[in-house]
């Protein structure tokens, strides 16, 4: 499928599928949606404690890079897994425009992201590892690993079968006790099912250009 380079709102790139008229990030703003989703509403409630993470759908790497500078900010460690069946080019990656848009001195990091070996752990820093698996989401079997996921898969309009109970139900069993499962997409049906799965799930104000995202978390209900 063609992939092709676009700059969003917020002056972050992101990569564009025209087939599809879907982009790998908001085009709002790429940076902005990923902080606002995956950090301020993920990663903060995790202060100050060792994590791992799994990224659902690692795409460009955005996410990845910025939960390494936080970790590299707030001298957290973090075991991070990021799972994407169809991998992006160095060459394509590389046209992102993260480093210089957020820390050009972490250029060379984003580099070794995409230049790293598939489905081996890689210690980028004394508290930073990334383990990126090339696989389908249908696939992911682990257990109780996992305090928080990263679910950034593209969106329902395109790939509804990536936002079933079904789907939910391996996200919920990835999960430790308590974990959490932060998206930027808030879908009646997609609640639904994560409900189904036995989260409790939480509306909560989306990144700019979006109303609400959601926020599961495997713990005891919401009374």
């Amino acid at each position: 499928m063609k992939r092709e380079i676009i700059q969003t709102n917020d002056g972050s790139t992101t990569i564009h599928l025209p087939e599809w008229n879907e982009s790998y990030h908001s085009k709002h703003g790429a940076i902005q949606e990923a902080y606002h989703v995956f950090i301020k509403n993920g990663l903060l409630l995790f202060e100050e404690r060792p994590i791992a993470v799994l990224e659902i759908g690692f795409g460009t790497g955005l996410n990845c890079f910025i939960t390494y500078l936080e970790a590299k900010k707030n001298n957290q460690t973090i075991d991070y897994i990021g799972v994407e069946a169809y991998p992006v080019t160095l060459d394509e990656a590389m046209q992102m425009n993260y480093a210089s848009e957020i820390d050009a001195t972490e250029i060379n990091v984003f580099k070794e992201f995409h230049e790293s070996v598939w489905d081996e752990k890689q210690n980028i820093s004394y508290n930073f590892s990334l383990t990126k698996r090339q696989q389908f989401f249908q696939d992911i079997k682990d257990e109780c690993v996992f305090d928080l996921i990263y679910f950034d898969a593209f969106g329902f309009r395109v790939q509804p079968e990536l936002w079933s109970e079904e789907i939910f139900v391996a996200m919920f069993k990835a999960l430790k006790p308590n974990g959490v499962l932060v998206t930027y997409a808030c879908r009646t049906s997609i609640k639904n099912a994560m409900l189904s799965a036995g989260f409790s799930v939480e509306k909560l104000p989306g990144a700019p250009g979006k109303r609400e995202m959601l926020r599961a978390s495997k713990g005891p209900k919401k009374k």
